[in-house]
């Protein structure tokens, strides 16, 4: 998650953290976000629906929500 938030956002991989909010500490604005979200669907092939997306707000809870919906 770290890597594709990284990749997704064109920055330095060693500045995102699992504690790091995706607007406030990266930089990322909503059509960042629609890419970002749209990367992790694609790499981890699950499917997270805008409503779901609204309410992941750091790298630690995208980690979570990933884990959380491949183990079913």
């Amino acid at each position: 998650v770290k890597e594709i938030t990284a990749q997704t956002l064109g920055i330095e991989s060693v500045l995102v953290k699992q504690t790091s909010n995706f607007s406030r500490d990266l930089g990322a604005d909503s059509l960042d976000t629609t890419e970002l979200v749209m990367a992790l669907e694609d790499e981890f092939i699950i499917e997270i629906s805008d409503l779901e997306a609204d309410n992941i707000f750091t790298v630690a809870e995208a980690t979570e929500f990933i884990k959380e919906r491949l183990n079913g």
